[in-house]
Parts: structure tokens; sequence; C-alpha cells
């Protein structure tokens, strides 16, 4: 029984594996719940609706000079929203300002991003979005914005690897042998992932093309209602992010098949990669990045890379990260000329491998 999702799809992923392109996604997404109460705060109205006294905003001087809002696309207590509050109050004290959290949810991040990316554009409403945003365009028809025209980035924030994993009584226990049972048992098996357009689907994607099978997909409303079913043996496997999976792997709940970095991840010594299993395509991960409206002043930009460089280099946010399995990208790779390419890339890879799968989220 799978109670717990409303449908499930067979994707239609290219049997080829030659047309795979070999990618290594950075960092993000995403990270079980940490509480930095310095810097959170419920946030009402939309975003953009900063209380401004005055003033010429930031740009001309002065910035900031009142509270800024990061709005994060998916609700409180998950993974963007952690990976947000946890860089906040570093960059709060870097800036001067409180930094105040807002969650606006709906349609994969869709909403959110419209919504800031239409903000007034002097540096107090910025976005923070993970992989989600180079995915967005190949997955709705009527986007409401372009990811690459209607936003400046501020810099690359986290990189986060994958893990394979499966229900302790499913069959393989190595990934070289997950690889085998899949491609014999191609119309049984099933794979579970955290909804449309979802890392977790994603990583799912591309080891189904990596090795020509087309499997029955389980799509669920989040990863924690599929790692549940997944523990229960209602679904077969999954790959999903070391901060979602790392507790139920050392605590035994489930197989642990490979990582999905050419190195091994640190808190999980004994996981191979997917390059040592044998299976060097299928690399990926999860990266978050910060975002403001496309008019936003450079030097407003440059105030708030300055301060996210200062949060990357901060002891208890490289502490923390760590113990999750996480690490922040380095300094070179949180500046805005290296977000900007790093999207665009983004959004080449993805698009044709969304389209080709067959996968919308409208």
């Amino acid at each position: 029984m799978r109670s717990r999702h409303s449908f499930v799809m067979r994707s239609t992923a290219p049997d080829a594996r030659h047309r795979l392109p070999v990618v290594r996604l950075g960092a993000l997404l995403a990270i079980s719940a940490l509480v930095i109460s310095a810097c959170t705060g419920g946030g009402s109205g939309s975003p953009g609706a900063s209380s401004s006294d005055g003033g010429d905003g930031g740009a001309a001087g002065g910035y900031p000079d009142q509270n800024i809002t990061f709005v994060v696309p998916f609700s409180a207590g998950g993974p963007t929203d952690t990976v947000t509050r946890l860089i906040a109050e570093p960059m709060s004290e870097a800036l001067g300002q409180q930094i105040v959290v807002q969650n606006v949810e709906g349609a994969g991040g869709t909403v959110a991003a419209g919504e800031v990316s239409q903000a007034a554009a002097d540096g107090y409403t910025v976005l923070m979005h993970h992989i989600g945003m180079s995915t967005a365009p190949a997955l709705y028809s009527d986007l409401p914005y372009d990811p690459l025209e209607d936003f400046k980035t501020v810099g690359l924030v986290t990189e986060v690897p994958m893990t394979f994993i499966a229900n302790n009584d499913f069959e393989p226990n190595t990934f070289e042998e997950l690889i085998a049972y899949v491609t014999e048992n191609a119309d049984t098996v099933t794979y579970a992932h955290a909804g449309i357009g979802a890392a977790s689907q994603l990583c799912g994607l591309l080891f189904q093309s990596a090795i020509g099978v087309t499997l029955t997909e389980v799509p669920y409303e989040g990863t924690g209602p599929a790692l549940t079913d997944l523990v229960g043996g209602q679904v077969d496997f999954m790959c999903d992010q070391t901060t979602n999976t790392s507790g139920q792997i050392q605590a035994g709940e489930v197989k642990a098949y490979a990582v999905t970095t050419p190195d091994r991840v640190a808190s999980l010594p004994d996981i191979p990669t997917t390059e040592e299993a044998g299976l060097p395509e299928v690399q990926v991960g999860v990266w978050h990045g910060l975002y403001v409206p496309a008019d936003t002043p450079d030097e407003v930009v440059e105030a708030l890379t300055a301060a996210l460089q200062v949060a990357l280099e901060d002891q208890g946010v490289i502490d923390q990260l760590a113990e999750l399995g996480a690490a922040p990208v380095s300094l070179d790779r949180a500046t805005p000329e290296a977000h900007s390419a790093y999207l665009e890339e983004q959004i080449g890879v993805w698009g044709p491998i969304i389209e080709e799968a067959g996968v919308s989220a409208d």
C-alpha cells in the first residue's frame, strides 16, 4: 500500500547510456533542521514589503539601514529554510542589520522566485533557492520569471552530496549488485522521490539514463514521507541528500550503496562513490544560492556577497554543516560571477535531461 503519495509515474528516460552527460552538481539541498534563533522571524506580507521608513534604500549609501528579508521558497524547518537560517546569523552580524526569514511556499519554489523577481531592487529582499532554480525552466511551461534575466546572483552557498539507499529487505547489497538487479527487474522495481523536480527525482533520472532502464517512480510530497515508506518497505530504493539520509544510514535503518560525489563523504567513510562503484556518469548533488532582483545596484550585491563570504568562513557554520555531511562552497564560488556561470551551466545540463524524460510540473 502506498497511501502517502498521490500517484505512480513511469519516467521515460532515454535508453542510450552514451547520451547522458557527465554531471557534477554543486551543492545543495538540504540540511536537517537547525534553529538559528537570532535571525529568524515569521515575516508577514508579501516579499519585498520591508518596513522602509524613507531614505533611498541602501543603493545610494548606508546600505543596509533596515531589516533584510530572506525569502525561502519552502516550508519552515525544511532543508532550504535550515541552510538559510544557518548563514543568516553571521551575515546579519557582518551587515549590521537583522535578517528576517520569510517562507513563501508554492509550485516548487516558483511562487517565491516570481515574487522576489518583482520586488523592490534595493537589496532588502533576497531569495535563497536551490537546484530548482536551474530546473524550473524545463519543468514549467509558463514560468513567470527568467532565472538568468530577472535576477542578479549573489553567490553559491552549499554543496551537498547525495546517497543511494534502499530498504533493508531489498535484495542487492552493493551498488554493483543494485545496477544488475535493477537492470534485470526494471518492470517491478520502485524508485521513490520527494516530488516532481526534486533533487531525488533528478538523481533517479540520471541513474535510469545511465543504465538504460525505465523504472516505476513513486513521487511523494517531500523527503520525509518517502523515507518513511522506504524504511517500512513500501518502496524499494531512492537517492537523496546526505543531510536527509545520514541518520537512517548510521542507525542501520536502510542499506546504503554509494555517494554521488567524486570523493567519499567524511561522515560516511565506508560508503563508496558512484565512480568507485563503476557509474561515474551519476554525480549529482544539491546546491543553494542567493539572488536579488535584476536591477539591484552592484554595490548592494557586493555588500551581500561580502557578508555571505564571512558566513561561509564562520567556524560554527562549517562545523554544523560538517556534522550533516555537507560543506560551504569555496569562496571563489561564492561570487556573483561564479554563481551566474554555474546557474547558466546547470540550466543547460538539466533542460535536455528533463525534456527527454518527459517530466513536467504543469
